[in-house]
């Protein structure tokens, strides 16, 4: 019963959003409507329970609040939008062509990838067996603690949650409403990349006004890949290596300084900020073009509706966004009357987008920004350059064997384009300036979720190149094997990764840790402090949602975190226990299990079996309860 009315709520998100874009687009047919919808739909999504939350705390009022509201405003939209039939859109055979066989792929890697149950255990693979288990985590524990705005819950002091969670909250109003974690997690993800999809296709098409080149675009920027798969031709054992090996692909390749990676299975699948973040940049970038470029003024409102939540959804597409409108702020200037009706549209936006922006991202993205461990910083040439300034690579050579065809097309394709293919392009161009020298994180390798924005308008600049280069060869034949060779070289290293993602397969949680998150999550106090190991696999913080002492350090480093007192507190409550210190961390219960062994061999197991009740044990844990 709670799965029907999970689906049943994130359909009435949907068609809303679906209406909000017809009010937008009136005269656009379904192909530009369901995607641009979705974008809609899962921005409602993110804005309105989070909003509510904020007053009300995250729980069922909040969220049923939310749906009765969106309700309201969808039948304001449907009374007050346009009416009849849509127009049928000659393009979109050509756009469902594309969509279908990556949204299936999609949906195997997910079926695969998430909480699949193999044998009583849960399995994954190569690319979600790390970040999922934090993602699950935080949509766990936002939902049974029903605080928001949320703390963060991998250490156990007082910390300021500065990842971007709302990309969290679209699943977590779902827990709330009683469905699975699964469930939970995977239901506004569909509609999600369904937005990217579709909107990474129209907006080629728009830009470059043909469906074969849109088609084109797509493919290069989903599929396409660098030279990595050269280093694999050596020997059948290299080669066999791609499919058998943990992160040996022609797209991620570190051995070989190859970081470039497959935006499906490395970016979109594991990595829900850019899911999330993308599914409103994407449609976003879509009504941007319309609005500057096509001089439709009108659809400042929807825009600025439309990415109201994007900086708590991804921090990273929000910047993005900003610099591709400043670019088109400029381009407005210099071309156009700068008159009453030009230029206030672009100062609604900029104040609207700008005080929400603001209000979100004071305390939490921007304040960790600025006190948060190795964030803001100079860095030089993404991940080929080194803290002291030395390349690994010469700059384009790193950058040509990297993203390949793609990247030595860009200079003559960016002189075949139209004037306003390029003013757009160049806010690509300000992504790539700003993404070279600045990083925004304590790892620069994250960088790539501004650069993949520069690299989708790069891909559509070289798909108009090669269509008109290769139009003007006059035997069709010799057309169809020069545009086959390009896309090969282009997407060969690409297909290899997407085949060994889908042949990969490893077990996250066992039937013990499933045992133990179930009972945890049944008895343990919702806001109950765990001392545990610090593994990213942790069940206690990923299936049951608890907070644990300290969270692993490829998660809480790389959020800009300071644990080095929560860390020796574990080490010590685990290798030299003291009750005064269980106490000043306000301990409820201790886990041992493998991990804590394999982590602390001399943990000190006898000193809690002689003080401590029982709590819980199986065949691998055993927990002791602390609080009385």
């Amino acid at each position: 019963m709670a799965t029907v009315v999970s689906v049943c709520y994130l359909a009435l998100f949907l068609a809303v959003g679906l209406a909000a874009a017809r009010r937008a687009l009136p005269q656009e047919g379904a192909p530009v409507l369901i995607p641009l919808g979705c974008g809609f739909g899962v921005s409602l999504l993110a804005l309105v329970p989070a909003a509510l939350a904020v007053v009300l705390g995250f729980d069922t009022a909040a969220v049923l609040l939310s749906a009765v509201l969106v309700a309201a405003l969808g039948i304001w939209l449907v009374r007050t939008g346009p009416r009849g039939r849509l127009e049928p859109d000659p393009n979109g055979t050509a756009m469902w062509a594309c969509l279908v066989p990556v949204c299936l792929l999609t949906l195997a890697l997910l079926y695969t990838h998430v909480l699949h149950l193999v044998d009583g255990a849960y399995h994954t693979g190569q690319s979600c067996y790390g970040d999922m288990a934090m993602h699950l985590g935080f949509i766990k524990n936002i939902a049974v603690t029903g605080k928001f705005p949320p703390d963060y819950p991998l250490l156990g002091g007082g910390h300021r949650f500065g990842y971007p969670f709302l990309c969290e909250t679209v699943s977590s109003v779902f827990v709330v409403l009683g469905a699975g974690l699964k469930t939970a997690y995977l239901l506004p993800m569909l509609p999600a990349f369904l937005s990217v999809y579709g909107m990474a296709w129209q907006l080629a098409c728009r830009l470059l006004n043909s469906a074969g080149k849109a088609c084109l675009a797509f493919w290069l920027f989903f599929m396409g890949s660098g030279l990595g798969f050269v280093y694999f031709l050596d020997s059948a054992a290299d080669f066999a290596g791609i499919f058998t090996g943990f992160y040996t692909t022609p797209t991620n390749y570190t051995s070989r300084n190859i970081l470039w990676v497959n935006p499906i299975v490395d970016l979109l699948i594991p990595q829900r900020a850019t899911l999330f973040g993308w599914s409103v940049l994407f449609p976003a970038l879509y009504l941007l073009w319309r609005f500057c470029m096509e001089e439709t003024p009108q659809l400042w409102l929807p825009l600025a509706a439309l990415v109201l939540p994007l900086p708590l959804m991804h921090t990273h597409s929000a910047l993005a966004l900003v610099l591709i409108c400043l670019v088109c702020a400029v381009y407005t200037l210099l071309r156009r009357c700068r008159t009453r009706e030009v230029l206030l549209p672009w100062v609604l936006l900029a104040a609207v987008c700008g005080v929400v922006w603001l209000a979100q991202t004071w305390s939490t993205v921007f304040a960790q920004s600025l006190d948060g461990q190795n964030m803001l910083r100079l860095h030089f040439n993404w991940i080929n350059g080194s803290d002291d300034g030395t390349l690994k690579d010469n700059y384009f050579w790193f950058y040509i064997k990297n993203i390949g065809l793609v990247y030595l097309l860009l200079l003559p394709a960016f002189f075949h384009a139209a004037p306003k293919q390029r003013w757009f392009y160049g806010g690509g161009l300000a992504i790539l300036a700003l993404a070279e020298v600045v990083v925004f994180q304590p790892n620069p390798y994250d960088n790539n979720k501004l650069l993949f924005v520069w690299h989708l308008l790069g891909c559509i600049l070289v798909a108009n190149l090669l269509v008109d280069w290769f139009g003007r060869v006059r035997s069709l034949p010799w057309r169809a094997l020069g545009l086959t060779c390009c896309c090969f070289v282009a997407m060969f290293g690409s297909v290899l990764t997407v085949g060994r993602e889908l042949l990969s397969d490893y077990t996250q949680w066992s039937a013990d840790d499933i045992a133990l998150a179930g009972y945890v999550d049944e008895n343990a106090e919702p806001d109950a402090l765990f001392l545990t190991s610090d593994s990213h696999l942790c069940p206690v913080f990923s299936l049951a949602g608890r907070r644990i002492l300290c969270g692993s350090g490829s998660f809480v480093y790389y959020h800009g975190m300071d644990y080095t007192a929560e860390y020796y507190a574990m080490q010590e409550l685990y290798e030299s226990p003291d009750e005064a210190l269980l106490a000043r961390w306000g301990i409820d219960y201790v886990l041992f299990d493998d991990t804590v062994y394999g982590r602390f061999p001399t943990a000190n197991e006898p000193w809690y079996v002689a003080r401590y009740p029982l709590w819980y044990k199986n065949g691998s844990c055993r927990v002791y309860r602390i609080s009385r």
